[in-house]
């Protein structure tokens, strides 16, 4: 049995499922309680981080290294290009999502809004929700700019680049953070990637004290 310990609202568990989604690979997950740090927990993976996927026999950790390893170990439909431009490109998108959006945004909107309620944490910090409110504009206008030259992120055929950043973007449009009026190329992208199964799984998330808004799973907003 495949299986996913994982947080329904983390963009790196979010990565993850997308990419097993996506190769139809059945998996079982299991929500973990990573703030707590149980010895179970720690045990499978010592950084004490999600998500921790359990495949093959083998136990995975850092959500980069396991989309690459199910690419690499599942490689269809592929999730990478053959070229090595077209990897690199990939793995530049991931990497600003995964670290620069994730700092300027993810980190400063979902984690004050959300994970400090749920963690026990204290109440959000003003200076940088607003913080994040800017910084998702420039965000937006960036990915709107690559979309005016591509039909997907990378290129022209969805990538793992497309998972990393609708991963995060889907976290926080759980909690009504995107502004999808802001650019037309990206609501159409973003609608586009939403409405495939892979997406399903995300779309039914439920989070105890936050209740969906009514677009989120509206695949017609």
């Amino acid at each position: 049995m495949t299986r996913l310990f994982h947080f329904p609202l983390s963009p790196f568990c979010r990565k993850v499922r997308l990419s097993l989604a996506e190769k139809k690979i059945d998996v079982e997950l299991v929500e973990e309680r990573y703030w707590e740090k149980s010895s179970e927990f720690l045990r499978r993976n010592p950084a004490g981080k999600v998500p921790i996927l359990k495949i093959d026999g083998k136990t995975l950790t850092e959500s980069a290294a396991i989309c690459e390893y199910i690419e690499e170990r599942y490689p269809g439909p592929s999730l990478m290009p053959v070229d090595p431009d077209g990897r690199y490109e990939v793995r530049r998108l991931v990497c600003w999502f995964d670290d620069k959006f994730h700092s300027e945004v993810t980190s400063k909107l979902l984690y004050e809004r959300v994970n400090k309620k749920i963690t026990g944490q204290g109440y959000p910090d003003s200076n940088n929700v607003k913080a994040g409110a800017r910084a998702i504009k420039y965000h937006l206008d960036y990915l709107g700019w690559l979309l005016d030259m591509r039909r997907w992120l990378a290129g022209d055929a969805m990538t793992l680049a497309d998972f990393a950043a609708a991963a995060h973007l889907s976290s926080l449009d759980y909690i009504s953070d995107v502004d999808w009026d802001r650019n037309a190329n990206v609501r159409e992208w973003y609608s586009k990637i939403k409405s495939r199964p892979a997406f399903r799984s995300i779309l039914a998330d439920q989070i105890s004290g936050f209740p969906q808004p009514p677009h989120y799973a509206d695949l017609d907003f």
